[in-house]
């Protein structure tokens, strides 16, 4: 709860665009005080949250982390409470690099960051990874828990914001398709150092994130919590990792039922 609320504190504190001794100053508290939160070495007094939370434009739940946003923070919820499954139940194609590059021949902790209605999720748990998943969307969960029970597999599905989410136990291996530009630029650098921190000794990240090209129209979905990513950014973040695999690739898509195109930056990185 106390790193949670830290963490939050800071995140929100930086949205509102104040400094600590900012805060603190509308609090009526010195800036120490403010520091102490952030770094989790103590918790705001209880009298102080109501304007804490009011400074920060918060709510209490949201503050504590007992939610993650005040509205859907992806277009995609009402698209997930149809009976179909909207990416439909085949999995990605990054599914196989991880299969190939880090079999299950031993019990293996898999977290699948945004993991939608389940397709990547259920195929590793099938294949006998040991499953987590997160998102925000309920529907989504919901389908995935229904998509593992139709497949007679078990996955460890939690709701969370990859905005505010990190990690406090390692994993093996960490995949991702489709749901990092939802993580603001300003963040992206703690957002990592944690992932990357939270990973065993040898163990992989396979991840991709689409990237702005002059050539290549904006996508017809107007999301309005996706942030931009640029070439050869997310390879930055693996600088002191061995790099197995990265590459950018433009491709067709007609999710929303207006043909378009993307382009991706791929990674496949090994702490060693």
């Amino acid at each position: 709860m106390k790193e949670k609320l830290a963490r939050n504190i800071s995140i929100y504190r930086k949205e509102r665009g104040l400094t600590q001794e900012e805060l603190a100053t509308r609090l009526g508290i010195s800036f120490q005080a403010v520091s102490k939160w952030e770094n989790a070495q103590t918790m705001p007094d209880l009298s102080l949250l109501p304007e804490l939370c009011r400074t920060l434009q918060v709510n209490i739940d949201k503050l504590l982390g007992y939610v993650s946003q005040d509205q859907p923070i992806t277009i995609y919820e009402e698209e997930y409470k149809t009976e179909s499954y909207y990416w439909g139940t085949e999995p990605n194609s990054g599914v196989y690099r991880v299969l190939q590059h880090m079999p299950p021949t031993r019990r293996l902790k898999l977290l699948d960051i945004g993991c939608g209605e389940g397709r990547d999720a259920v195929f590793f748990a099938r294949n006998g990874y040991e499953v987590t998943g997160i998102d925000v969307s309920d529907a989504g969960i919901e389908k995935t828990k229904r998509l593992a029970d139709g497949a007679g597999v078990h996955v460890d599905v939690i709701k969370a914001d990859v905005l505010d989410f990190r990690l406090n136990i390692p994993y093996d291996i960490v995949y991702s398709s489709g749901v990092l530009h939802y993580i603001k630029p300003e963040f992206r650098q703690e957002v990592f150092a944690n992932y990357k921190q939270f990973t065993n000794p040898g163990g992989i990240h396979v991840l991709n994130v689409f990237v702005n090209k002059p050539f290549i129209a904006p996508p017809p979905e107007k999301e309005p919590h996706a942030y931009k990513w640029h070439s050869g950014e997310l390879l930055t973040h693996y600088h002191d990792w061995l790099i197995k695999d990265s590459s950018e690739i433009v491709f067709d898509c007609n999710s929303s039922g207006i043909p378009h195109q993307h382009a991706m930056s791929t990674i496949m990185a090994q702490k060693v």
